[in-house]
């Protein structure tokens, strides 16, 4: 069975985006970051349901979308791997984890 993996990147910018979206409505924030912490769930049992990340064309390189937001992640065996979550009028440059 896979298993989901956020990387500190990807944490950072759930981080990010909840502050931001707070400046306005602390609740939305809430809201917002809960909706995309609990979107990649489906990854457990489907993988490869996002699509191909059309800037990378790499087949294990994909993205789930939820509202204004990509979730990028990548498979490696069985562990998916949560890179990014990037706002979708961005132009998307990933980040090197630490």
């Amino acid at each position: 069975m896979a298993e989901v993996v956020w990387t500190s990147n990807a944490l950072t910018d759930l981080s990010e985006i909840g502050e931001y979206i707070a400046t306005d409505s602390p609740k939305y924030a809430e809201l917002t970051v809960s909706k995309l912490y609990h979107k990649v769930e489906v990854l457990l049992t489907h993988p490869r349901v996002g699509r191909i990340v059309p800037e990378m064309e790499l087949e294990n390189l994909r993205e789930l979308i939820e509202g204004n937001f990509r979730i990028i992640y990548e498979i490696i065996n069985d562990n998916i791997f949560i890179l990014t979550v990037h706002h979708s009028s961005r132009i998307l440059k990933l980040k090197n984890d630490d």
